[in-house]
């Protein structure tokens, strides 16, 4: 199952809030971001927020370099 995720870097702040909220499902994803939007941002809870978050709600993109340990070398090419 791959995780949704909604980055508050995508959309224009006057308080350059780089929160990113992930979860299972797009719902539950939705939920919080609207709560951090009216909470944190001091935006209204009305159908257009809802419909702007949701669309900004992406897949989660997971690295192309393992986890743990550094990443390789810029160009080096390796199996994971």
């Amino acid at each position: 199952m791959t995780r949704k995720v909604a980055d508050c870097r995508k959309l224009p702040s006057e308080s350059d809030c780089t929160l990113t909220i992930s979860g299972d499902t797009e719902e539950e994803v939705l939920r919080a971001a609207v709560e951090h939007a009216v909470s944190v941002h001091r935006h209204t809870d009305t159908p257009e927020l809802r419909r702007e978050i949701k669309a900004m709600i992406e897949d989660e993109r997971v690295p192309a370099f393992p986890l743990s340990g550094p990443p390789p070398p810029h160009g080096e090419i390796f199996d994971l």
